[in-house]
């Protein structure tokens, strides 16, 4: 499905206001020594529902605190959302745990472990040859 172009705008501009207020403006020690990504923004065609998908580097223990974090401060990020934008009415935001990027590194780490195997695969072929 097509989005407009004022869906589209809405969506990057929240992006760029989200990574600034999770930068500077939740106060959790725990939270500022995690290295957050916001991957991906959805904005519902009214405008009224925003789902923000983060990726967050770290063990999976810390990934859950970092994420308890983030779901606890969705009312205050809305409302800082909303006066940042001078919005007259912040979309509701929910945020996702994207887990694309282990999904990436699990499928290199598989390449990498095909190659070696295609690499002893030949090198044992071309032994047995000579």
């Amino acid at each position: 499905m097509t989005q407009s172009r004022r869906v589209e705008k809405v969506a990057a501009l929240i992006r760029k206001e989200m990574g600034q207020l999770l930068l500077h403006g939740i106060r959790d020690l725990s939270f500022h020594s995690t290295m957050i990504t916001i991957t991906d923004v959805q904005v519902s065609g009214d405008l009224q529902h925003c789902k923000i998908f983060v990726s967050i580097f770290g063990n999976e223990n810390k990934q859950n605190q970092v994420f308890s974090v983030l779901e606890a401060s969705q009312s205050f990020l809305k409302g800082e959302m909303g006066r940042r934008l001078n919005m007259r009415r912040a979309p509701d935001v929910v945020f996702k745990l994207d887990k694309g990027m282990e999904k990436g590194i699990s499928v290199l780490n598989l390449l990498d472990k095909l190659e070696e195997e295609r690499k002893t695969k030949n090198s044992t072929f071309s032994s047995q040859k000579d």
